[in-house]
């Protein structure tokens, strides 16, 4: 899995190659002189002969000439960096501008089974923790392997014996490193897992908090948290012990390498096979050699935090999407509104049955009220209407079309939807009635505010139809801001409209004009309207009387009171 995560991290970086190239190229260059650096510290002593016989002129050139290396190291080392930071920050940006795609995609049915906390923690937790990793890998890993490559080839070139001897110390510091990243990685991806569920148990909490205070179940929350933060604070402790473990590990083994690079170069000082300089070289590449070994082993800790991280983005990402609509899709114009249910059969839980072999047949601007206990299948009938949800078997037509050869875009923009959950974005009044559309004049937006009465509370806002709002409508009561919701239809009024508890959390005086106002928006459209107060769907064309996915009843108001079935029973249950 890790390794199958890390060609995909490579695949997106792979859009940048030249940014890449440039990098490892000045890497490269930065290696080369940092190795360079040394041997010119080692001539620079061999001037130094012995007490009055020093070759100042030498000297001095050698220092001129360091200095040169250090300011060509230092500017190419600022536009690596500069390099990795676009190719970092470039890679996080696509991947979660994927992510936030996919999410546009997925079916309805993966929303409704995650928590909204794991998918946010999946797609900005995540993808930071991600990046962190990644600009370390890009900056120290390119410079790193240059320079224990460019090191071998100068320590081979100085001394064949003392280079075998490093290179066969090396291994025990890949081994240290290699077994502690292992066990490091399974850790780094259940620390992950509890950040994630921290996430969506903190964004649960803050989207019904007055929900617990109404309970007092303020102490429960916090055990709740506390045993949630518990499990992340021991995962993140293991996390950071174990990888901890590889940077003194690998020290270890180099200082063992460094003592051993200074035993032999003393004895082939004494011996007359190396100046002192050559022993400074020696010396000096031995710490250059070892050090990316520590620096590629905190980079290796850090890339297994990453990559868990990334293997929950990417998880995300390979999830299977919506189906896609025919590439031959019927493109719906002129609808009349004549919709069938044939057969139609559904369940969200494929081992529970819900609806089972139903049937509706619709005619042109006939208004449909639906109604029934909770959990009969209302609210279901009209996520397979709107095609949020496909049906198992059976088929739902438009005009004799089946919704499954339509574009899904044409279905949805046919279909005007108020429903009982309010759902408002940041910005301002008149956009949130507009939801980004255009081609609405001022007038548009505030004669369709005063069909819904939404106008005049409007009108009090302090800027009016310029007030900023929160995503969860600010200080607007739960009535206003239906009444927004409301408004969005009213400013354009498709051919169907599909209602569900509309004027739920609307005071009665309201809900009575917006009614007259609905029966004049509903006249000749199609329309379903889904509600438990039966007193606002008297005037129906057609009442079906739902329960555990079938429909009883069928007729209007009067012949259902007449039959003295269920829904005559339901109704006088309301008004008994």
């Amino acid at each position: 899995m890790k390794k199958g995560t890390l060609k995909k991290v490579l695949k997106y970086a792979a859009k940048y190659r030249f940014l890449i190239v440039a990098s490892m190229a000045l890497a490269v260059v930065t290696a080369l002189l940092s190795l360079y650096v040394p041997i010119l510290a080692g001539r620079a002593i061999d001037h130094v002969i012995g007490k009055g016989n020093v070759d100042f002129a030498g000297v001095i050139k050698i220092l001129i000439n360091m200095v040169v290396c250090v300011v060509v190291i230092s500017i190419c080392q600022w536009f690596m960096n500069k390099a990795n930071n676009k190719i970092t920050f470039s890679v996080v940006r696509d991947v979660r501008t994927e992510a936030f795609d996919k999410l546009q995609k997925l079916p309805f049915e993966y929303i409704d089974s995650k928590q909204t906390g794991d998918i946010v923690s999946r797609i900005i937790s995540d993808v930071d923790l991600f990046s962190d990793g990644l600009l370390m890998g890009f900056t120290q890993l390119f410079t790193g392997v240059v320079t224990i490559a460019g090191t071998l080839v100068f320590m081979f070139y100085l001394n064949f014996k003392i280079a075998l001897v490093v290179v066969v110390m090396t291994p025990l510091s890949l081994i240290v490193a290699k077994f502690i990243a292992d066990k490091s990685f399974s850790l780094f991806k259940t620390q992950s897992q509890a950040r994630s569920d921290q996430t969506s148990f903190v964004d649960e909490m803050i989207g019904n908090l007055s929900v617990v205070k109404a309970f007092a179940h303020e102490d429960e929350n916090m055990d709740s948290f506390d045993e949630i933060n518990e499990r992340l604070e021991k995962a993140s402790i293991k996390a950071t012990f174990i990888s901890s473990l590889t940077n003194p590990g690998t020290r270890f083994i180099n200082n063992l390498v460094y003592a051993a690079v200074a035993l032999f170069g003393a004895f082939s000082c004494i011996s007359g096979g190396m100046t002192v300089g050559g022993l400074t070289i020696f010396l000096s590449y031995a710490n250059q050699y070892t050090k990316p070994f520590n620096e590629i082993s905190g980079v290796i800790t850090e890339l297994q935090n990453a990559l868990a991280c990334a293997e929950r983005v990417f998880s995300l990402i390979e999830e299977k999407p919506e189906t896609a609509d025919k590439e031959n899709a019927y493109k719906l114009t002129d609808v009349n509104g004549n919709v069938v249910m044939k057969d139609v059969s559904f369940s969200y839980d494929k081992s529970k049955k819900l609806i089972e072999n139903l049937d509706l047949n619709v005619k042109k601007g006939q208004r449909v009220a639906i109604v029934g206990p909770t959990g009969s299948g209302k609210t279901t009938l009209i996520n397979l209407l709107m095609r949020f949800y496909d049906v198992d078997k059976g088929a739902i037509t438009i005009d004799g079309y089946d919704i499954r050869d339509i574009r899904r875009s044409d279905i949805r923009n046919n279909f005007g939807m108020v429903l009982q959950e309010t759902w408002l974005r940041n910005g301002t009044i008149k956009d949130n009635i507009t939801l980004g559309r255009e081609g609405f004049s001022d007038e548009d937006i505030i004669a369709a505010a005063k069909a819904s009465h939404a106008h005049s509370f409007i009108k009090r806002l302090p800027n009016g139809y310029d007030t900023v709002i929160s995503e969860n409508g600010g200080n607007l009561s739960q009535g206003q801001k239906q009444l927004l919701c409301i408004t969005r239809v009213m400013l354009s009024i498709p051919p169907m409209l599909i209602l569900d508890e509309a004027t739920s959390s609307i005071d009665t005086s309201t809900e009575i004009r917006i009614q007259k106002a609905f029966n004049k928006m509903m006249k000749g459209r199609t329309s379903f309207i889904v509600a438990h107060r039966l007193s606002t769907i008297r005037e129906a064309d057609v009442i079906l009387v739902m329960k555990d996915g079938h429909i009883l009843e069928q007729g209007d108001h009067q012949t259902l009171l007449d039959q003295k079935g269920f829904y005559y029973d339901l109704y006088n249950s309301q008004f008994a």
